[in-house]
C-alpha cells in the first residue's frame, strides 16, 4: 500500500512539473494588447496537451495543441480598445490573466537617453509623481540582458503606471505614452529596452553585419567597454528577439551617440536594423526616432556627420526624426534633461503619420535645395507648413562659402518660407551650412516652432581628426 502511494505521489509530482502550461513573461496579467487586430499568445506546454483560451471580451473560447517540442501559440481577434479584460487558459492546469486591457504597443529602444528615468534625478519626472497614476498606461521594463542566439523569453513584469513605477521607467518613453493616452484616450502599452551605452550594432541581427563587409569591419572598430555589449546581435538576440511575436503599433528610439566614430556607416547599418525588426515582427511597423543632441565630443564634426547620417535615414519608408537642438541646454552633457518636449514630438509623429489626426506640426524643416542669385544662397526646404523665423537678432551657425571652401558667418532674411543667405566676404556663393558642428545650436524655427534640420549643401570630405 505505501509503495502505491509513493508512486502514485510521483506520478502527480510529474505531471505537475511538465504538463503546466507556461507563459512568456510578456504574456501576464496587467499586460495591453493591440487593438483590432490578430495577436499571438504563445507559450510552452506538455507536447499534445490541448490548451482552451477563452477571452472576456467576446467569451469565446478558441484552442490549441501543444507541439511535439513542448510549443504552443494561438492568434485571437482583439476588439477596439477597452478593458479590463480577463484571459483564461485552460489545459491540465488553468492561468488567468486579469486586468488585461486593449489598445496601442509601442517599443521604447535605444541606449542612455531613451533609458533615462525619474531615477536620474529628472525634474519633468519629479513634477510628474504625485499624479502620475494612471490605469490606462502599462509599463514592460525589459532588464539588460544579452545572449549569443535568439532567446524566446526575456524577464519583466506588465506594470500599471504609478508613482512607484514610474520612477524607473524611461522619462521620454513615459511622456511619449502619456500624450498618445490622452489624445487618443486609449489604453497604451510601453515595453521599454534600453541600454546606455550600446551601439546599434548590438540591436541588429549579427547576421545582417557579418553578412556586409562595410558593416563587419565598421563593427570591428567599436571600442570594448565595462559597462556594455559590443558584439552584434547581443541584446537584440536577447532584448528584442523574445518579443518579436508580440503584436505591436511601432516603435520609438533614441541611441547614436555611440556610433559617432562610424557615422559614414550608420545610415546602412540603421536602416537595415529597422528592415530587420520589421521582418522578425513581420510588420511594417513604424519608427520613429530621436536625432541626438549637440555635445561636446572630442573629435571634431563627429556628431555633425551622425546627426546627418540620421536624416538620411528617413529615406526609409515609415520612419520619422525629431530634431532636438533647442531642448539642450548644456552641451557638455552628453544627456539633456527635457524628455518631456522629446517624448511629445515623438508622440506627434505618431498621432500625425500612424493615427492620422489632423492639424498637427510635427515635421522640422529640412533642407530641400539651393539656388544662387548673385552674392546670395537661396536654400529652400521641404516641411515649411507656414514660413521660417530667425529667433534673435541674427542667425547662429550658418555660414556660407565660396569656391576656395573656406566657410564665414552669414546673414540671412526670410522669404516665402526660403532661407536667403550671404556674406560681404562670399561673392560667389557655392555652399551653406547651418548647425553642422558636434556642439552647434541654431535659432532657425518654423513658425510653429520647431527646429530647422542641421544641414549642409556641400558633399566636400570632412576630416573627423
Amino acid at each position: 500500500m505505501k509503495k502505491l502511494i509513493l508512486f502514485t505521489t510521483l506520478l502527480c509530482t510529474t505531471l505537475a512539473s511538465f504538463a503546466n502550461i507556461r507563459l512568456p513573461h510578456v504574456i501576464n496579467s496587467n499586460m495591453v494588447l493591440q487593438q483590432q487586430s490578430n495577436v499571438q499568445l504563445w507559450g510552452w506546454a506538455e507536447p499534445g496537451e490541448r490548451i482552451l483560451v477563452t477571452t472576456s471580451w467576446d467569451n469565446k473560447t478558441d484552442s490549441v495543441k501543444a507541439t511535439r517540442d513542448a510549443k504552443w501559440q494561438i492568434k485571437i481577434a482583439t476588439p477596439k480598445a477597452g478593458g479590463p479584460y480577463t484571459i483564461i487558459l485552460k489545459g491540465y492546469n488553468t492561468v488567468t490573466l486579469d486586468n488585461v486591457m486593449v489598445g496601442e504597443v509601442w517599443v521604447c529602444s535605444g541606449q542612455s537617453n531613451m533609458e533615462m528615468s525619474g531615477g536620474w534625478g529628472l525634474q519633468d519626472i519629479k513634477s510628474e509623481l504625485p499624479n502620475a497614476y494612471n490605469t490606462n498606461i502599462r509599463f514592460f521594463h525589459i532588464p539588460k540582458t544579452t545572449a549569443e542566439y535568439p532567446q524566446d523569453n526575456n524577464a519583466g513584469v506588465w506594470e500599471i503606471c504609478d508613482s512607484n513605477t514610474l520612477k524607473s521607467f524611461s522619462a521620454a518613453g513615459y511622456f511619449f505614452g502619456k500624450q498618445l493616452n490622452q489624445k487618443l484616450n486609449v489604453p497604451i502599452g510601453l515595453i521599454e529596452s534600453a541600454w546606455g551605452g550600446t551601439p546599434a550594432e548590438v540591436w541588429t541581427p549579427d547576421s545582417i553585419v557579418n553578412s556586409n563587409d562595410t558593416l563587419k569591419a565598421a563593427a570591428a572598430k567599436l571600442q570594448p567597454s565595462d559597462g556594455w555589449p559590443y558584439k552584434p546581435g547581443y541584446t537584440y538576440n536577447a532584448m528584442i528577439a523574445p518579443i518579436t511575436p508580440y503584436n505591436i503599433a511601432g516603435a520609438i528610439w533614441y541611441q547614436g551617440e555611440s556610433n559617432t566614430g562610424t557615422a559614414s556607416t550608420y545610415t546602412q547599418l540603421f536602416t537595415d536594423m529597422i528592415t530587420s525588426w520589421r521582418k522578425a515582427w513581420n510588420k511594417d511597423f513604424p519608427f520613429y526616432y530621436v536625432q541626438i543632441a549637440p555635445f561636446k565630443y572630442g573629435t571634431p564634426y563627429i556628431g555633425a556627420l551622425l546627426r546627418e547620417a540620421q536624416q538620411q535615414s528617413m529615406k526609409l519608408d515609415k520612419t520619422g526624426m525629431v530634431v532636438i537642438t533647442d531642448l539642450v541646454a548644456d552641451t557638455n552633457d552628453i544627456h539633456p534633461t527635457n524628455k518631456h518636449d522629446v517624448g511629445y514630438r515623438l508622440a506627434n509623429w505618431a498621432l500625425a503619420d500612424t493615427y492620422n489626426q489632423p492639424g498637427i506640426a510635427y515635421k522640422s524643416p529640412v533642407y530641400k535645395s539651393m539656388t544662387v542669385n548673385k552674392d546670395k544662397a537661396i536654400i529652400s526646404f521641404d516641411n515649411v507648413l507656414n514660413g521660417l523665423t530667425i529667433k534673435g537678432n541674427a542667425p547662429k551657425e550658418l555660414y556660407i562659402a565660396g569656391n576656395d571652401r573656406i566657410f564665414f558667418p552669414a546673414n540671412a532674411t526670410v522669404k516665402n518660407g526660403e532661407l536667403i543667405v550671404s556674406s560681404k566676404f562670399v561673392k560667389q556663393p557655392v555652399a551653406v551650412r547651418y548647425g553642422f558642428s558636434n556642439t552647434a545650436v541654431g535659432n532657425i524655427f518654423s513658425t510653429e516652432g520647431l527646429p530647422v534640420a542641421p544641414f549642409r549643401t556641400d558633399d566636400w570630405p570632412v576630416s573627423a581628426q
